[in-house]
């Protein structure tokens, strides 16, 4: 039975060629419960993957309050970090996967709470606290079918990104996230924040108005810029000095329900950078906190009521000599005990509005109905 699928682009070819490949059973289990684990295991990965290996694994957001006690988090739902070692990669199924009985999802979040604090958070902007918070909140669902089939179904839906499947045994995790959180080849990095949203069109003009609108309202720029900035910052802790350089921002990418806007940060890091060095300056990703990341981090955890778990943290693989691809989990789904879990967010500015924030996270949530309707 296989237990871990990756459907990773290459993010440095735009995705015209891919990293496709399943996994078995692993041959060895890496797992932190406790924030002083994860580091260790981070450090084994690595080591591992040099000796030949594959790793590939997660890191709950909360795994945060490993690399910065500042980093106010939650309780944890399930361990900081897990990683399955894998001595071989196998071929990329092709059996039929079967169909997907519809899924009745339920919002955590009233309107009524989402308008308050949205609220709270244009207070914490205005009074200096904060420039950008990204707000989340969970849709739930009761599942009792094919963990796998549905994470095919979810890939047909939303194609082309950061795909991975992985079971631990007690959780399984479908992610079809299009945002890339950094690839690590050598000395290079490169960090990809999505940040800016737009719904598709009916129409190719209707299409193209919104992406126009995308690349040019100051708004959504201003909420990329922001997320840029923090991201030169952290990568600035690992790198070369003068090497950090945005070679490309504001560039929309076309999904099948909306829009969104990413920018390139790349650099070459510093001779001794580990995987585990990476994650301490990067992690989390500065497109799913805010800015600036303590401060924001603060509020998440104020107006959040619960962890955020896989949601938001990290899901990737570590290739046999080290070459590290990591998504930041957005478009995932966690399942656990026939229990459905799959977060919903975006990025709060001073001009966001909430009629149009509760909008985006429509649009963003069409890719779980898509999911079924793409069945035969």
């Amino acid at each position: 039975m296989l237990s871990t699928l990756i459907d990773f682009a290459d993010p440095r070819t735009d995705g015209a060629t891919r990293l496709r490949t399943a996994f078995g059973a692993p041959v060895r289990v890496l797992v932190a419960h406790a924030p002083h684990e994860v580091r260790p295991v981070l450090e084994a990965v690595e080591a591992l993957a040099r000796e030949g290996r594959w790793c590939v694994g997660h890191l709950r957001y909360e795994a945060a309050a490993a690399f910065d006690p500042a980093f106010e988090v939650h309780a944890p739902d399930g361990p900081l970090a897990w990683f399955g070692v894998h001595d071989a990669a196998l071929p990329w199924p092709d059996a039929p996967v079967p169909a997907v009985a519809p899924v009745a999802w339920t919002a955590d979040l009233s309107r009524e709470a989402f308008d308050r604090h949205m609220a709270a958070i244009h207070r914490a902007i205005a009074d200096g606290v904060l420039y950008q918070l990204n707000y989340t909140a969970p849709l739930r669902a009761a599942f009792d079918g094919d963990a796998q089939a549905w994470f095919h179904a979810l890939r047909q839906a939303q194609p082309n990104g950061y795909g991975a499947f992985i079971d631990t045994g007690d959780e399984q995790v479908l992610s079809v996230s299009p945002e890339l959180f950094f690839d690590r080849d050598g000395d290079r990095i490169l960090v990809r924040p999505m940040k800016g949203t737009a719904p598709r069109g009916a129409t190719p003009a209707e299409d193209e108005t919104h992406a126009l609108r995308l690349r040019t309202v100051p708004k959504e720029r201003a909420e990329n810029v922001m997320i840029v900035d923090l991201i030169r910052n952290d990568l600035s802790r690992v790198a070369q000095p003068f090497s950090v350089r945005v070679p490309r921002l504001f560039h929309t990418e076309a999904l099948p329900t909306v829009w969104q806007m990413t920018s390139d940060v790349e650099a070459r890091l510093r001779e001794g950078t580990t995987l585990a060095d990476l994650f301490a300056a990067l992690f989390p990703c500065g497109s799913i906190t805010g800015a600036p990341k303590v401060s924001a981090m603060r509020m998440i955890r104020a107006l959040e009521p619960a962890a955020r778990g896989v949601y938001c943290g990290a899901v990737g693989v570590v290739r046999p000599g080290g070459h590290a691809t990591f998504n930041v989990p957005i478009r995932t789904v966690t399942l656990r005990d026939g229990a459905a879990r799959c977060g919903i967010g975006s990025g709060i500015t001073a001009d966001a509005q909430a009629d149009a924030e509760w909008d985006e996270w429509r649009h963003k949530r069409a890719f779980l109905g898509a999911a079924v309707s793409s069945q035969p």
